[in-house]
């Protein structure tokens, strides 16, 4: 934007823990990021918050990643009066969003790019799955030729029923990325209308179908006070003899003592647990002991490289709001109801 010639820059803070800014927004990011900002030179989080507050009056937008503190309208209010705009180069919001759209602060997260990573994790561990690679890849050390009679009692990958648990961002993103390998998807989501279903070519339908009919199952509810616990003993105990349940969603949603007794009591069904609650699991848990429970350290999303996506498409939102442009990843209160 330009005013008598002149480019106007906005004042703009990082805020968060230095080292979080700086895993994510790259150094030429934020070269790219201080053509068009007057960046303050220190990272504000709550421990300094008092000492900088002098400074920050004046701020338009903030920049933030993983690690973002949680702060209060009336904060927002004392120390940000001028804030206009938050640019999240992370995923979920949902810790510290609300009071920043209360005071009509425009929120904007890079969920977006995220999904991308977590979708392809997911439907790898799919694809695999259904050849029961996860099962038969450690059995097949010990004896080959058992490894190989298990392995063909999975089904493999055409025709065969996957279930996507929550069709947001990321459940699309899979379901997009399953397509070339002619599965047929069932969908649980009640917040998809029907034509979406339509135009996806999936099968919408209840959590007792996904799970009585499914050889893969995948969750990716969004993270609600309303669906902690909503995986359980109705859905675990009817998962076919050597189905596979996959969690990149949240380890809340899944009562864990129901999935434990269910794998326990038919061994040949596996989880691929990317969450857990809590996270880690603790020390005398059950998943520790199990063989067909797999564990990932919440790895699913952005690693390394691919948070670097995150920080371009901030870049691009943040161009669009200086062109005064529409934001295409704004968050609003009313998408905090279903999203991630």
């Amino acid at each position: 934007m330009h005013e008598g010639g002149w480019f106007m820059k906005r004042k703009a803070v990082f805020f968060g823990t230095k080292q979080r800014i700086d895993g994510v927004y790259s150094t030429l990011i934020q070269q790219e990021l201080a053509e068009y900002a007057d960046i303050y030179p220190e990272t504000i989080n709550r421990e300094n918050l008092d000492k900088h507050a002098a400074d920050l009056q004046s701020v338009e937008v903030v920049f933030s990643t993983w690690g973002m503190p949680v702060i209060t309208e009336e904060e927002i209010k004392r120390y940000l009066p001028n804030l206009k705009a938050l640019f999240y180069s992370a995923g979920s919001v949902q810790s510290f969003a609300r009071p920043f759209l209360n005071c009509n602060v425009a929120v904007v997260s890079a969920w977006a790019a995220n999904a991308i990573p977590v979708a392809e994790y997911t439907a790898a561990q799919i694809v695999l799955a259904n050849k029961g690679f996860h099962q038969t890849s450690a059995m097949c050390k010990g004896n080959r030729d058992e490894a190989s009679k298990y392995s063909h009692t999975f089904p493999g990958n055409y025709g065969v029923k996957v279930g996507i648990i929550g069709a947001g961002m990321i459940g699309k993103k899979v379901i997009e990325l399953l397509k070339p390998y002619h599965l047929e998807i069932y969908v649980f989501d009640p917040y998809m209308p029907d034509d979406a279903a339509e135009r996806l070519r999936v099968k919408k339908t209840d959590l007792i179908e996904i799970f009585s009919q499914c050889q893969t199952i995948s969750n990716h509810l969004a993270n609600l006070p309303a669906l902690v616990g909503i995986l359980n003993k109705e859905h675990f105990d009817r998962m076919l003899p050597n189905a596979t349940f996959i969690n990149t969603g949240r380890g809340k949603q899944v009562v864990e003592a129901d999935l434990i007794k269910a794998l326990h009591d038919v061994p040949t069904r596996t989880a691929i647990l990317d969450v857990t609650f809590p996270e880690p699991v603790r020390s005398d848990s059950e998943f520790l002991k199990m063989d067909n429970v797999l564990l990932t350290p919440h790895m699913a999303g952005s690693n390394k490289a691919e948070v670097g996506r995150m920080a371009e498409y901030i870049v691009e939102e943040f161009r669009r709001y200086l062109n005064q442009e529409q934001l295409l990843y704004q968050v609003s209160h009313k998408m905090l109801e279903t999203m991630a």
